[in-house]
């Protein structure tokens, strides 16, 4: 059981899958869903203070190396066009729609683009960490309840 637990702490830590893909896992292993989701609330936020501290950086350096820069711009276009998105519907309300940017699962939507969709709109660390949590936590709830209906119903066959 540590073994499965030590994954999702791992999955949920992967851009783009993140806890949407921690959390069926565990729910598909059977394991435990109130721990799970801590472990996979704890992986999926672990490299948020790093993304928005140090992410545009990296990614700005990188998008002039002949291997990687390819990549990094890709990475740097898809943080621009979150933090676009976010910006022209929020107006002043950027905390909730980061929030809820992050909160409700969809492709690209976590914790990896939200963080750096705020750190590149130059949202204060405070508030850009706060409601990233609060997305992951939204996130989480969607996913362990939707993950837990769906294998519930994959069971009864």
């Amino acid at each position: 059981m540590l073994n499965h637990y030590i994954t999702v702490f791992f999955i949920s830590m992967v851009p783009l899958i993140e806890l949407r893909g921690a959390i069926p896992y565990a729910v598909g292993f059977n394991l435990p869903l109130l721990p799970s989701y801590i472990i996979a609330i704890i992986g999926n936020m672990l490299p948020v203070p790093f993304i928005y501290l140090f992410a545009r950086k990296v990614l700005e350096v990188g998008s002039g190396w002949p291997v990687v820069g390819g990549f990094c711009s890709w990475c740097m276009k898809k943080g621009e066009r979150g933090g676009e998105k976010l910006q022209a519907r929020a107006g002043r309300g950027l905390f909730l729609a980061l929030l809820l940017f992050v909160g409700i699962p969809l492709p690209g939507t976590g914790a990896w683009t939200g963080t750096l969709a705020a750190s590149i709109l130059n949202m204060d660390f405070k508030s850009s960490i706060i409601a990233v949590m609060g997305g992951v936590l939204l996130a989480g709830i969607i996913m362990g309840t939707g993950s837990t209906i769906l294998f519930s119903i994959i069971r009864l066959f």
